[in-house]
């Protein structure tokens, strides 16, 4: 019987008593083993071995598993500054804990995004809570770290996969496969091989010498293992934004871009939020050290503006009738909202005067000092819209909510009330989950008022609006916590395996 040189060498040093590792075969044959592989897949095909394989798994710690498995992990430290800072009896700053913890960096993120996961406490508007009965020699994830370090195995898949996610361990996959010869390949042995002159693929000199025609070549095995390599690709997130673009523009908008750093001015000021507002406090936004004001803004502006704040707009305007200072405004913030753009748009500050009707969007990224939940993280992006023409409606408003979400196959939206300082009406608008079945808030919406308008030197209707793609992801694809897409605890398998589809 005649076979290809590999094949000869495998089934000569393999065994018909016992199983053979195909790593031992190719030691035994100085063949590579992917080589090795392909032989005994195709002596297999002949009948004249019998292939066995298993996949074995083995888990390693990361290097930050390994660093959090010789002290302790974030949240742990956490809870642990927060127990001294007294928080097990009442709210305590959150930043003094960070402090106190000695957390810098992504450490800090990874913390916060585990407290109260773990029921270590809560985080909430910026202080944070600690469960005395929390205990963290109890943390299965600690626990599991340390085994790991040990040299110990992991049988908790629930505990495992968390600690996969979060990075901290690694699962590689291994197949094994062994080979044990037949009754058939034993005759064969004993009737004697030949070895067959073969070739593995086409060279130019076969080609020109014309040879090809007469060389016999070597069977190719489709089914033989190949190395998998995982290439880079667009985040789904980013593919979700640029498929909201392209909605946007089919329907007659235009983009806008700006600072994502920017004024408390065009931030909030602008938008007839005034300046003693909770969500305007040192809690809920994240300011500038250096530099720490703007040096321009439109000296006009600023004024009606001021006066806005102060004493409203019309006959019938009041205004706030509190404290406004130019110095607050001029203060520099990473934008909570990309309503900052809006304002710098409908002001003629960006490009110039914008005549009626027009309309604009921006899908653009934003930040905010939020407790962080499956719904929330400290950063995220922001679907920013508004529709400036004439004698606007409600009904006008949803109805662009309706023909934009049918493009994503959500068709059930939900508006609900809601009061917004510069809208009036306004609504929240939510969707249903589709794997939980329930109402998710995607975003916020409303009129422009009269008060946020007239300072801007706008003498239309302008309906706008600022909604999550996040959760817009999540309606898509029943995603229940945004931080398998987005942030530290990301899934990347889940990421690889996900596409937007149009």
């Amino acid at each position: 019987m005649q076979l290809p040189a590999a094949q000869v060498a495998v089934l000569e040093a393999a065994s018909a008593d016992e199983a053979t590792f195909v790593d031992a075969l190719a030691e035994a044959t100085d063949l590579p083993p992917e080589t090795v592989t392909g032989a005994v897949f195709e002596l297999e095909a002949e009948g004249l071995v019998t292939v066995s394989e298993r996949v074995d798994e083995t888990i390693t710690l990361t290097d930050e598993g390994r660093e959090y498995a010789e002290i302790e992990l974030p949240e742990i430290s956490l809870y642990e500054a927060a127990l001294e800072a007294d928080a097990d009896d009442d709210p305590v700053s959150m930043g003094q804990v960070i402090g106190a913890s000695g957390l810098e960096g992504p450490q800090v993120d990874i913390a916060l995004s585990n407290y109260a996961r773990k029921g270590y406490g809560q985080i909430d508007s910026g202080e944070i809570t600690a469960d005395p009965d929390a205990d963290p020699a109890s943390d299965e994830e600690a626990s599991a770290l340390q085994a790991l370090a040990a040299g110990e195995g992991l049988d908790d898949a629930e505990v495992r996969d968390q600690l996969e996610r979060r990075g901290l361990l690694e699962i590689s996959e291994t197949t094994i496969r062994e080979a044990t010869v037949t009754d058939d390949g034993v005759t064969e042995l004993m009737a004697g091989l030949e070895t067959a002159e073969t070739v593995g693929q086409v060279t130019p000199d076969l080609l020109t010498g014309g040879e090809w025609e007469d060389v016999e070549f070597a069977e190719y095995n489709v089914e033989a293992d190949a190395e998998q390599f995982e290439g880079g690709r667009v985040h789904i997130l980013r593919q979700t934004a640029d498929r909201v673009k392209d909605v946007l523009v089919g329907m007659g908008f235009q983009e806008m871009e700006g600072p994502h750093v920017d004024a408390d001015f065009w931030i909030n000021d602008c938008l007839f939020m005034p300046q003693d507002h909770p969500a305007r406090t040192h809690w809920d936004r994240f300011a500038l050290e250096q530099p720490t004001h703007i040096d321009d803004l439109p000296e006009e502006l600023v004024t009606d503006v001021e006066r806005a704040h102060k004493e409203g707009v019309g006959p019938d305007g009041e205004g706030y009738h509190s404290p406004w200072d130019e110095d607050f405004a001029r203060a520099l913030a990473l934008r909570g909202h990309t309503t900052s753009l809006s304002t710098r748009y409908l002001s003629g500050e960006e490009i110039g005067e914008i005549e009626p009707p027009a309309r604009f969007f921006s899908v653009e990224k934003v930040y905010r000092n939020d407790t962080l939940d499956p719904t929330h993280l400290l950063e995220f992006f922001q679907i920013e819209g508004w529709v400036m023409a004439e004698d606007l409606s409600v009904r006008d408003l949803m109805g662009t909510f309706e023909e934009f979400y049918a493009q994503f196959g959500i068709e059930d939206i939900q508006f609900k009330p809601h009061y917004n300082p510069y809208t009036e009406p306004s609504f929240e608008l939510f969707g249903t989950h589709p794997t939980t079945g329930e109402l998710v808030e995607i975003g916020n919406s409303g009129i422009f008022r009269e008060e946020m308008l007239e300072p801007l030197g706008v003498e239309c209707d302008v309906m706008a609006w600022g909604l999550a793609l996040e959760r817009l992801l999540m309606l898509m694809y029943g995603f229940e916590d945004i931080r398998d897409i987005h942030g530290t605890l990301c899934d990347l398998e889940l990421l690889r395996e996900t596409e937007v589809t149009y």
